[in-house]
């Protein structure tokens, strides 16, 4: 039975500060259900800024403790939640119902026309693109993603949820934990699929799933013509977005003005001009999917042109925090091989100088097996000297540990030795802050520092830092 569907259950999320659980609970929270739940990072004295938004919201906090558990009837878990976490074990005992996170976002999906976006790079873009297309469109939207909204995050929101009075939920649905099976959207995009987590053979299995739910409720089913596993899986009812003639919306002419982009779209008869406040020629395949979609919900491709060149983007996705004396700073979540490379290759579309690239890798597990892949995309991205250019360089710090059970049999010093064998200009320090500062000393004007990184929160508090520096350095200067 749906749980969804019984206005009279309530919802304690473990993990609830997590940017996919904190998303749920809000939407549910706005569907006037009860929701709470815990985190490690909770703290009754002194709370972070995610636990005083929630409680706001009227969401209740608790301290991991089983002590918040008593007047809920359902739990919400994640991947990351583990068998031996306190809150979890009470649950048990307790005869809660215990659901995973993606369980709940595939049943909130049963109860209104959703859109799912999917793909291994690209989903947060994507999924606040067509969001912010719709809203501009007075469709009243309701939204559950992974990253905030630049724009909502600005009104002093979470910036990761929406839930509100319109027909449409836009979705972002993974694939890391195999759970993008669960879902059948109305509308679902598939925008890429790449080694990322799993082996590609795996990954597809996990896609052509989720193809086959959209495919059997007869919905319609989008995919990225310009990417071969994407287009494999495009048989019966589809369509697609690309840069082939023959395709349903098509991207021309894309044109690099400083941190920004344009292009037209040819759409049947239609040739649009498109305007985006973002660099990479991947954010123009992202606003031909975000538009597909829209164009499929009756959205005119005249008011998406004007919607999206008002969209300020998301956290940590090509975010540009500033030029200092000549040198941009821009922060991105890039953490797998591909969009390592769309992120290089977008800024050095821009840059007069050379990138200065900082890498964080997350996970013992992921870095020990896409290990042969860092090396490889950043020997062949980075630039190497020539007569109008120094070497791209990049730094890493040591691989972000959330906790766990992890084999701690990788660093990020053997990829570090592993690019230098191949002649790339590579650094590792331990301490990220030594990183920041000799990252900050050697950039000069023109060149741009490019941050790279995921699931760590404390990676926009690093960004600060090296903002810090970098004005320090500019008023030193004059």
């Amino acid at each position: 039975m749906n749980p969804v569907h019984n206005q009279t259950n309530s919802f304690y999320f473990i993990g609830l500060a997590g940017v996919g659980m904190s998303a749920i609970a809000q939407y549910l929270n706005g569907k006037s259900f009860k929701t709470g739940g815990s985190d490690r990072v909770f703290n009754k004295n002194s709370p972070p800024l995610i636990q005083k938004q929630l409680e706001a919201l009227g969401i209740e906090c608790f301290l991991q403790d089983a002590s918040g558990l008593k007047n809920y009837s359902c739990v919400v878990v994640s991947s990351a939640i583990e068998d031996t976490n306190k809150d979890l074990i009470e649950a048990k005992k307790m005869g809660l119902s215990i659901y995973h996170r993606s369980e709940i976002l595939s049943y909130i999906s049963e109860t209104t026309k959703t859109i799912a976006v999917s793909g291994t790079s690209g989903k947060s873009t994507v999924t606040a693109m067509i969001y912010h297309i719709l809203d501009y469109a007075n469709l009243f939207p309701s939204l559950i993603t992974g990253a905030p909204l630049v724009s909502l995050e600005k009104k002093g929101e979470i910036g990761n949820a929406v839930s509100n009075f319109g027909e449409w939920l836009v979705i972002e649905a993974d694939e890391s934990d195999g759970t993008l099976a669960r879902y059948a959207p109305d509308i679902g995009l598939i925008l890429n699929i790449e080694k990322d987590h799993k082996e590609t053979p795996e990954l597809l299995e996990i896609f052509k799933s989720f193809a086959d739910n959209i495919k059997k409720k007869k919905g319609i089913l989008i995919v990225n013509d310009a990417n071969d596993h994407a287009k494999s899986l495009s048989m019966g009812r589809h369509l697609d977005f690309g840069n082939e003639n023959h395709i349903a919306v098509q991207g021309t002419d894309l044109r690099v003005h400083g941190h920004k982009i344009s292009f037209r779209v040819r759409y049947q008869a239609s040739l649009v001009r498109f305007e985006l406040n973002m660099p990479g020629k991947h954010n123009m395949e992202n606003a031909l999917a975000a538009s597909t979609v829209a164009l499929q919900i009756g959205v005119p491709i005249e008011l998406i042109s004007e919607a999206l060149s008002s969209f300020s983007g998301i956290d940590r996705r090509h975010q540009v925090l500033g030029v200092f004396s000549g040198v941009t700073l821009m922060d991105d979540f890039a953490h797998n091989p591909a969009k390592i490379e769309a992120s290089l290759k977008s800024v050095q579309a821009f840059t007069e100088g050379r990138v200065i690239a900082y890498f964080q890798p997350h996970g013992y597990g992921p870095t020990r097996f896409l290990r042969q892949d860092f090396v490889s995309t950043f020997n062949k991205t980075l630039r190497k000297a020539s007569t109008d250019i120094e070497n791209d360089c990049v730094f890493f710090s040591e691989i972000y540990y959330a906790g766990g059970t992890a084999k701690k049999d990788v660093s990020s010093a053997d990829l570090v030795d592993d690019l230098l064998e191949l002649g790339v200009e590579a650094y590792f320090f331990e301490d990220r802050k030594d990183a920041a500062l000799k990252m900050v000393e050697m950039a000069k004007a023109e060149d741009t520092i490019l941050l790279m990184g995921a699931r760590d929160p404390s990676l926009s508090s690093f960004a600060k830092e090296v903002q810090g520096l970098l004005e320090n350095k500019s008023k030193n200067k004059v």
